[in-house]
């Protein structure tokens, strides 16, 4: 089976398939997180996203066209969670280390014991769970969902964090959900992280706070990727930047380039 791809996630794990850069030809998809249309696909049996986000792929239009949709196995799906998990406490470290010293001239800085910092996690979904898990012992945690708290309790969380990390879902009501209101509410040298997805943050509102120089920033997921966007002026000293890594080790790899194989063996088998 001709396999067309929208993402290099599993470059060099799938050589043994077909691989064909036409979509006219193509009988399965494998993506990234950038979206099809499945009307370019007439020959399109599967779809298999590697990843867990499901923003981008096109379900119930699949479903309708008789298109089998699968995601990684539960086994992969651990490994993506955690790292992401592993890969966001990293961020959140970074940048509430961000401003220690400097080597010339040879300074340190004050700053506050890190067991007195409070990181506020929006989403306690399984991502947002674990980071709270992880660093726990390190840091005063607080936690917003939406399922659980009031928009007013939100606003007074943001007020009082050193570090902010979003754990929420790209849907419609989420699109640029934390906007110029809830920036200005974050205490001068706060942190914003997003290992998320790009669209739940306002792209030009954060482009004039972090041009105040009055907040920081570290993002692993953007509006576009590549991202090429205006906020790229900033890395790496107030807009810290990382290529949509976060999940992205080798046990991950591995386990989705397996899950593809399986896909096409089983579509091969209908």
């Amino acid at each position: 089976m001709k396999v067309w791809t929208n993402t290099n996630t599993l470059d060099g794990l799938i050589d043994d398939l077909v691989i064909t850069s036409s979509k006219q030809e193509a009988e399965v998809a494998l993506l990234g997180s950038k979206p099809i249309t499945l009307d370019e696909f007439p020959n399109l049996k599967g779809i298999f996203r590697a990843g867990v986000g499901s923003d981008n792929v096109p379900i119930e239009e699949a479903k309708k066209r008789g298109i089998k949709v699968e995601f990684p196995s539960e086994k992969t799906i651990n490994f993506i969670l955690e790292e992401t998990a592993n890969f966001a406490c990293y961020l959140i470290m970074r940048m509430l280390y961000i401003n220690v010293g400097s080597l010339s001239p040879w300074e340190k800085y004050n700053r506050s014991f890190l067991g007195n910092r409070k990181l506020l996690i929006i989403g306690k979904g399984k991502i947002g769970t674990m980071v709270m898990n992880k660093l726990g012992s390190m840091l005063k945690i607080l936690t917003y969902d939406v399922s659980i708290n009031s928009q007013d309790e939100l606003e007074q969380m943001i007020k009082d964090a050193d570090c902010i990390s979003l754990h929420i879902p790209a849907s419609p009501e989420n699109k640029g959900f934390f906007g110029a209101s809830k920036l200005s509410l974050m205490k001068n040298g706060a942190s914003l992280i997003n290992t998320a997805r790009g669209s739940v943050v306002d792209e030009d509102a954060l482009f004039k706070e972090l041009e105040s120089e009055r907040i920081y920033a570290a993002f692993d997921v953007y509006w576009k990727e590549p991202y090429e966007g205006k906020l790229k002026k900033f890395h790496p000293d107030r807009f810290f930047m990382t290529p949509h890594v976060a999940s992205t080790c080798d046990e991950f790899l591995r386990g989705s380039a397996e899950d593809l194989r399986k896909l096409v063996q089983k579509l091969k088998n209908i």
